[in-house]
């Protein structure tokens, strides 16, 4: 063990070590005692287990990513597939009585003349005019089909974001290309008095797999720190946890 002296200079300070390290042994010695003592009292007993439970869950942050968000593509290539509740456009070529416009029913079917329901739930519209087309063979000569949605409104809980927990009006809003977590939360009406912001967390599916990411919530609303100001994507959640009392 050093010490410095006035000129700048190290010198040993041997006749402190021995003493130093007593008076350390000595107080750890009194700490283990008093604990010893006081731990036959049930409770002590409880007040140390919830404490050391506290400790720990403080201490884990399971399936916390430490990582940026992974960026999940906002549009794909994959084709739309029609869903209950969207509008379609059925046009059969020179022939105007069996070109319709007509809703998915609940149970994911459409009705045309000559060849009744069809199920519409779950096909592209060029499936979709595929299977119209064959079943037309039977009355019609080499008709002629095109399929076009013309509302898919299906697709509003298909992709969307959500924001809940401590905030002033819980959403859940249809996906916009550029929406990002500031974005969302003020659409809620921002955290409430009870929210524990910078303990918000943003859940996203990237492969099949939940991935959780920390936002710092206060420090965007609050010192204008955009670090966690992430964009969104289709089927994000955004929690913000309640103080616990």
């Amino acid at each position: 063990m050093y010490g410095v002296n006035i000129d700048g200079r190290k010198t040993a300070l041997v006749v402190f070590e021995p003493i130093l390290k007593r008076t350390i042994r000595e107080i750890t010695m009194r700490i283990f005692a008093s604990i010893g003592r006081a731990w036959s009292k049930p409770a002590t007993q409880g007040l140390l287990t919830i404490l050391a439970s506290v400790l720990l869950s403080a201490c884990t942050t399971t399936g916390l990513s430490t990582m940026d968000p992974v960026e999940v593509p906002a549009y794909t290539e994959e084709e739309y597939k029609i869903g209950v509740g969207d509008s379609i456009s059925i046009n059969v070529w020179g022939n105007d009585k069996l070109s319709i416009q007509v809703p998915v029913r609940p149970d994911g079917k459409i009705s045309m003349s000559l060849i009744g329901d069809v199920l519409a739930a779950d096909s592209t519209a060029e499936a979709l005019a595929e299977t119209i087309n064959g079943r037309l063979l039977e009355f019609i000569k080499n008709p002629q089909v095109t399929v076009i949605i013309s509302n898919p409104s299906s697709a509003d809980f298909q992709a969307r974001v959500r924001v809940t927990g401590a905030v002033n009006s819980p959403q859940s809003v249809p996906f916009r290309k550029g929406i990002t977590v500031l974005d969302l939360v003020l659409m809620a009406g921002g955290v409430n008095q009870f929210a524990v912001a910078d303990e918000a967390k943003l859940y996203r599916r990237v492969s099949g797999e939940i991935k959780v990411y920390k936002i710092n919530l206060d420090d965007i609303l609050k010192y204008g720190r955009l670090d966690t100001n992430y964009m969104l994507m289709p089927s994000d959640i955004i929690t913000v946890p309640e103080r616990s009392f």
